[in-house]
C-alpha cells in the first residue's frame, strides 16, 4: 500500500520506446497488489481493463466487506478462470478481468486493533453506550501501543473505539470461507516509519467523498506511530490464520526488514527443510560415481556456503511438511509486495532451508518512486529467481493508469531478466497463479 490510501497515485506512464514490440495482453498479464475499493467508482472499470487478473486487498474496517462485494461478483474461484479469453474472427473478447480478494489489517491501521490475546492489555467496556467508560478506555489502549503515547483529549477522541483482535480474525475467517476457490491474506505487515494521521483540520476542505473512508487523505502525519510489540502481535495473528487455513499471504514492510524476517522465520522453527549436501546427493543420485571432482574440503566449504544467504532454493531436498500445506504455524507462500529491501535481505527468504514459497513483487508507484528505489532496481531484480517474481501497480483506482502501471514494470522486468517481453509476461502469470493457487 502506497502514499497515503486515497485516490489514484500519479507518475506512472507506459514505457514503450518508438520501436518497442506492443505490449503481449493476450499473454496475460496480471496485478499481484492492488486497492481498486480505495476508489468504488473505479470498481466498474475493472472487467473492461487488458489486465487478466487482479489481487486486491483490504486494510481496515472500512474496506472488508467492500473486497468481499467485488470478489462475489468478479472473483476468480479456479486457475481457469485465468485461461485467455476467447475471441472470434473479427474482434477480441473483452478480457473481463477477474479478481483474487484478499483480507487482513494493514499495519497503518493497527493501532485499531486490540490484542485482547494480551492478558495486559485493556479491557473493552460491556456497555459500548457507557460514553465515559468508552474514552476511559481508548485513553489506556492508545497510550499503550503508540509511541509517544498520545495526550491530547481531542486526537484519542477522533480515533475509533478499537476492534476486538480475535473477533476479526473470526470475520476474517468466515470471509475467506465465502471465496473458497482463491482468497489471501493481506495486507498484513510492519512499518517503522509510519505516523498516523494528525486531526482533520478546522476549516480545511472536507474529505474526499469518492474514496473509501479511513484513508490519511492528506492529513499531516502525527508524531505517534504504533510501537513495534503491537505491530508484531497483530501480524503474527495473521500468519497463523493464513498458515491454518494454507493460504498465501501479501506481506506489507517498511524499515523493518529484519524484524519482519525474524517473526516469520520464529513461525517455521522446526519446519526447516532438510537440505541435502553435494556429498549426501553423491551417495544417493542415481549411478553416482564412487568419486568426486571437488575434495572433502570443498564438500564442507559448500556444506557451510549453505548456510550463507545466496539463492540456493533448487539444491536437492526433503521437506519434513510435504504433503497439506494445512495447519502448520505459517503460511505456504508468501509475497513480499512492492520489495524495498537489499539482496542480502532477498537472499535470507532463498536459503533452501526455507520452508515456504516466497515470492517479490515489483511495482512502479514504489520500487521506481524515489531515486534510492530506482538505483538498485536492476540488482534486485537480478537477484530475485525467474520462478519468484511478480508485478502489482499498488494503486487505489482500477482502469487504464492501473493497465499503464502493470505493462511499464513488466517491461523493465524483462528489460533486467533479458526476457523476451511475451515470455516474460507468460512467465512471470505462472508465478502468479502458482502464488495464488499453489
Amino acid at each position: 500500500m502506497c502514499g497515503d490510501g486515497g485516490g489514484s497515485h500519479g507518475g506512472s506512464h507506459t514505457r514503450q520506446d518508438a520501436g518497442a514490440p506492443n505490449f503481449p495482453w493476450d499473454a496475460g498479464a496480471f496485478d499481484a497488489h492492488c486497492h481498486p475499493t480505495d476508489t468504488m467508482a473505479s470498481v466498474a472499470l475493472i472487467p473492461g481493463m487488458k489486465a487478466r487478473g487482479l489481487a486486491i486487498m483490504a486494510t481496515r474496517s472500512q474496506d472488508q466487506d467492500l473486497v468481499s462485494e467485488v470478489a462475489s461478483r468478479l472473483g476468480a474461484t479456479h486457475k481457469s478462470d485465468f485461461s485467455a479469453p476467447e475471441t472470434t474472427t473479427t474482434t477480441p473478447s473483452s478480457s473481463s478481468a477477474k479478481v483474487i480478494p484478499s483480507f487482513g489489517w494493514h499495519p497503518w491501521f493497527s493501532h485499531q486493533l486490540l490484542n485482547d490475546t494480551d492478558a495486559a492489555a485493556p479491557t473493552l467496556p460491556p456497555d459500548p453506550t457507557n460514553t465515559e467508560a468508552v474514552e476511559d478506555f481508548k485513553a489506556k489502549h492508545y497510550a499503550s501501543i503508540l509511541a509517544p503515547p498520545p495526550t491530547d483529549p481531542s486526537f484519542i477522541a477522533q480515533l475509533p473505539t478499537p476492534t476486538s483482535l480475535s473477533a476479526f480474525l473470526t470475520a476474517t475467517r468466515s470471509r475467506l470461507a465465502a471465496h473458497p476457490g482463491a482468497a489471501l491474506v493481506g495486507e498484513i505487515g510492519l512499518d517503522k516509519a509510519f505516523r498516523l494521521p494528525g486531526k482533520w483540520a478546522d476549516g480545511g476542505p472536507p474529505r474526499d467523498e469518492s474514496l473509501t473512508p479511513g484513508g490519511r487523505e492528506g492529513r499531516k502525519l502525527s508524531p505517534h506511530g504504533v510501537t513495534m510489540a503491537h505491530q508484531v502481535a497483530v501480524f503474527r495473528a495473521h500468519l497463523a490464520l493464513a498458515g491454518e487455513l494454507g493460504l498465501p499471504v501479501s506481506v506489507h514492510g517498511v524499515q523493518a526488514h529484519g524484524v519482519l524476517y525474524d517473526t516469520i522465520a520464529a513461525l517455521w522453527k522446526g519446519y526447516e527443510r532438510d537440505v541435502l549436501s553435494k556429498r549426501e546427493r553423491n551417495r544417493v543420485a542415481p549411478h553416482a560415481e564412487d568419486w568426486s571432482s571437488s575434495s572433502s574440503e570443498e564438500d564442507e566449504d559448500e556444506d557451510q556456503d549453505q548456510d550463507q544467504d545466496r539463492p540456493a532454493r533448487k539444491e536437492a531436498s526433503k521437506d519434513k511438511g510435504a504433503g497439506d500445506v494445512k495447519g502448520k504455524p505459517f503460511p505456504p507462500r508468501i509475497c513480499l509486495h512492492s520489495f524495498s529491501g537489499s539482496t542480502e535481505v532477498l537472499r535470507r527468504y532463498l536459503k533452501p532451508q526455507v520452508p515456504a514459497d516466497v515470492y517479490f513483487s515489483l511495482s512502479m508507484a514504489v520500487n521506481l518512486g524515489t531515486s534510492s528505489g530506482a538505483e538498485r532496481f536492476a540488482d534486485v531484480v537480478g537477484e530475485i529467481p525467474g520462478d519468484r517474481i511478480l508485478v502489482e501497480s499498488d494503486l487505489h483506482a482500477a482502469g487504464a493508469e492501473m493497465d499503464d502501471a502493470l505493462e511499464d514494470m513488466y517491461r523493465r522486468v524483462c528489460e533486467v531478466k533479458g526476457w523476451e517481453l511475451r515470455d516474460g509476461v507468460e512467465r512471470i502469470g505462472r508465478n502468479f497463479e502458482a502464488f495464488v493457487f499453489g
